[in-house]
Order: structure tokens, then sequence, then C-alpha cells
């Protein structure tokens, strides 16, 4: 299981879901507006289709488990607010920066 990724080296950017409620739909775009300049994909999929190319999953924390399970050599990063949360803000940061992701 991977735990950690240097920001610089996130080239795509997961968001997963699982309701359809359209938060993570939201969060995706945000994401996408934020990162424009840098050369990261931002990608909003179900939970249980997370792509094989995806270097950084971001998630709700209720579906934390569920990621891990689909995307297990993926670093995870779960959230408890889709807009604002400190963990989304840190692995913007980290994109933008460097630093590291997880762990």
């Amino acid at each position: 299981m991977v735990t950690s990724i240097d920001g610089k080296d996130i080239k795509k950017l997961v968001i997963a879901c699982d309701a359809g409620m359209g938060s993570s739909v939201m969060l995706a775009g945000q994401l996408r507006r934020t990162l424009k300049k840098e050369p990261v994909t931002v990608e909003h999929t179900p939970v249980d289709s997370i792509p094989g190319d995806a270097d950084v999953v971001v998630c709700h924390s209720g579906l934390a488990a569920r990621a891990r399970r689909a995307a297990p050599d993926v670093v995870i990063v779960s959230f408890e607010v889709y807009i604002g949360d400190p963990a989304v803000n840190q692995v913007v940061t980290a994109i933008k920066n460097g630093g590291v992701v997880g762990a």
C-alpha cells in the first residue's frame, strides 16, 4: 500500500464519490480551476471505478476504506468537508509548492 507521494509527482488527481449528490462534482470543478496552471489532470469518478493511473484519490472519509480496496497502490486522502477542508488544501499546496501528500 502506498501511503505518500510528493506533490510534484502528482499527474492525476481523482475525486471519488458514491452518492452522486453533486458535492464531489463541485469539488472536482473547484480543484480543476485552482490547479489549472499545474501539470495535473483532475477527474471525478465513482469510488469503485478509480482509474489505474491515478496518483492520488481524494474522497470523503466515509468512502476511504472502499477507495483503498479499489486502488490499493494509490495514495488516498480523506476529508470531512467538501469545500475548504484542510486535507484537500494540503494536497493543493503540495501540488503547487512541493511537499508530501499522505503518510
